[in-house]
């Protein structure tokens, strides 16, 4: 009963444990913005006309397009954890766009939402897609392409910091 007591105020949390956490963030929350998305992928690609604002003055169609990318691809993109940086850099602008341009003027109730995933957003962009993700595969295969190419060049891995890594 101690340890549980314990380990319910402690703040120390394992890699492993922030890397599963960052999934489930990705995930759930890739997913419920995917579901905002493919409504409106089925207006643009509907054949009613677009009803939809245009808050940079670019015309209906290219604002719906460009929400549509964000809110659908991205959140893709998102889920599985690739390109997930520039994926959570496009849905916080269009989170910025939504709370302060569309709902701007609707008081704080209104930008509640936008304004809740442009903080998860944010979060993710600045931790990243976590260690379980493409973004993490394609980074480690790179490491180890380059490690494998340089693997004779002695003098490189001090200054790299791989020796600690293993690569001696």
């Amino acid at each position: 009963m101690k340890k549980i007591i314990q380990n319910s105020f402690s703040s120390d949390t394992s890699e492993n444990t922030l890397a599963i956490a960052l999934l489930i963030l990705r995930v759930v929350i890739g997913a419920m913005m995917l579901m905002h998305g493919l409504g409106k992928l089925s207006m643009l690609l509907g054949n009613d006309p677009i009803s939809f604002p245009d808050p940079l003055g670019i015309g209906l169609t290219a604002s719906l397009a460009l929400a549509v990318f964000a809110e659908v691809f991205c959140s893709i993109f998102l889920i599985l954890g690739i390109a997930t940086r520039i994926s959570a850099l496009s849905l916080i602008v269009t989170m910025l766009i939504a709370a302060f341009l569309v709902h701007g003027n609707n008081g704080f109730a209104a930008q509640e939402l936008a304004f809740l995933y442009l903080l998860i957003y944010l979060v993710i962009a600045i931790v990243g897609a976590g260690k379980y993700s493409i973004d993490n595969w394609i980074s480690k295969k790179q490491l180890d392409n380059f490690v494998r190419q340089n693997l004779n060049r002695k003098e490189l891995l001090p200054t790299m910091g791989l020796v600690s890594f293993g690569y001696k």
